[in-house]
């Protein structure tokens, strides 16, 4: 064993002295008159750096195999012994003052063993951007998927029978659905106040109202997008569970753990050392799971009932509880000239953000930069509004604003090129962006390659060809 010892160390001292015989020699150090610290030159790179083994290889996912086998183990396969089971009520309104609400009746339920409302919350507000969602509803329900109270039971039936015990006295308040309404000074207001604009962004560049007289065409067209939900396989789902030394564990399909953790905070009251997230396999997200949702309700009932709950929202509460893509309004108006070059786009964006802010802040700001499109335009104007109304609380998914206005000014860039006898793909390439470009928000862009892939995606298409 010694022997064998001995000659294992003999060989990694020769494998040592290779690598440093192969690696380049160190770089000569600056030394600053007035600064005492030396830095190198250069970093020395040594070879295993330079090689990229993955590059051109077939690549296994680690939890492919688990996957393919169907042995993934997601939230709702996860139990623990004398787990219960939540459901959450609805509010019946999508605007109304909530009266009272009587859940006696549901806790003599056999099986119930933890009911919960809204004023049971310590800290009923939450969200990423504005703190203007409450957990559960109280003493206003702002649109029918605001949950108004929870029930835990030993079955996911019981609790729900459940549901239809509790007494909720509504006085029902106007609403509004459209955004372009709620725009309006004598529109209901969601939040109260005097206005439904909760957020804008103005971006400027130019004077567009000069240009747009000195154009040649001037073109105007609404374009409007509508809600999209997610709908990942994995519908949200989570588990609460207390030990005996006041902290809480929750099992969530929560896709940012570290807001996750904020928004229990706060809500709970309680400092964020004696709370514990687990981030388990995700079964779909597209930016849905990005908040919480049921977090707080469970380790709320859990705590009452000192047993884990779990709930597994159904697909029905993923639609209207879930936060969904922002409709949007979208009014272009672009000047070009003869020849079809955008000479200036002014646009105005009404985002429909649904009862709550949520993501909004981002997608509002996102959506505004990049309405002007992927084009050299001198002469800018974006102005952009987020409105509540009375529906479905709009937030991240996949793009965060940049769908909506690619649909918008690619749509109007091929209106423009029928009208003016244009090929399509011509009049984006006079106008793309390229190096050096100035954005709308006048940053200098850098490794632009726009106009290069449309020309070699059309190549490979047979673009040319297919038009002829």
């Amino acid at each position: 064993m010694a022997t064998r010892t001995k000659d294992i160390q003999k060989k990694a001292e020769e494998l040592i002295t290779t690598e440093k015989s192969k690696a380049p020699a160190q770089q000569p150090l600056a030394v600053p008159a007035d600064n005492p610290v030396a830095y190198p030159l250069e970093l020395p790179q040594g070879e295993a750096r330079l090689r990229t083994p993955a590059v051109g290889q077939r690549a296994r996912r680690p939890d492919g195999r688990l996957h393919g086998l169907g042995q993934t183990q997601y939230i709702d396969d996860i139990t623990f012994p004398h787990m219960l089971h939540a459901k959450i009520l609805r509010s019946e309104y999508p605007h109304a003052r909530i009266v009272s609400i009587d859940t006696s009746e549901a806790e003599k339920m056999p099986g119930v063993m933890a009911t919960l409302t809204g004023a049971e919350i310590p800290e009923n507000s939450f969200g990423p951007t504005y703190q203007d969602q409450p957990v559960l509803a109280y003493p206003i329900a702002r649109h029918c998927g605001d949950g108004v109270a929870a029930v835990a039971a030993t079955s996911e039936q019981l609790a729900a029978d459940a549901l239809e015990k509790i007494k909720v006295e509504y006085e029902p308040l106007p609403a509004v659905f459209d955004p372009l309404e709620a725009l309006e000074e004598d529109s209901p207001k969601v939040h109260g106040g005097d206005t439904n604009i909760y957020t804008s962004k103005t971006i400027k560049k130019g004077d567009v109202e000069k240009a747009l007289k000195e154009s040649d065409h001037v073109f105007h067209r609404q374009f409007r997008t509508q809600m999209v939900e997610h709908v990942p396989l994995e519908p949200h789902a989570s588990i609460a569970s207390w030990d005996g030394n006041g902290r809480v564990t929750l099992w969530t399909s929560l896709g940012r753990i570290t807001l996750g953790r904020e928004d229990l905070s706060r809500t709970l009251r309680m400092p964020q050392n004696k709370i514990r997230l687990i981030g388990t396999v995700v079964g779909g997200n597209f930016g849905g799971k990005n908040e919480i949702t049921t977090e707080p309700i469970l380790a709320l009932l859990s705590k009452k009932s000192r047993r884990p709950v779990k709930s597994v929202f159904t697909r029905g509460d993923e639609f209207i509880s879930s936060t969904i893509r922002h409709p949007f309004v979208m009014d272009y108006t672009t000047g070009v000239s003869n020849e079809g070059k955008i000479l200036a786009r002014k646009i105005r964006l009404v985002l429909d953000g649904g009862a709550y802010c949520s993501w909004t802040g981002t997608t509002i700001g996102k959506g505004s930069i990049l309405a002007p499109g992927p084009y050299d335009i001198d002469n800018v104007l974006v102005e952009a509004f987020a409105v509540y109304t009375n529906k479905t609380t709009t937030g991240a998914m996949r793009g965060f604003g940049a769908p909506q206005v690619c649909f918008a000014y690619e749509s109007q860039m091929d209106d423009i090129a029928h009208k003016l006898g244009l090929d399509p793909l011509e009049i984006r390439l006079r106008n793309g962006f390229s190096e050096n470009s100035l954005s709308p928000t006048s940053q200098t862009l850098q490794s632009v390659a726009l106009k290069e892939s449309l020309t070699q995606a059309a190549e490979r298409f047979g673009w040319k060809e297919r038009r002829a």
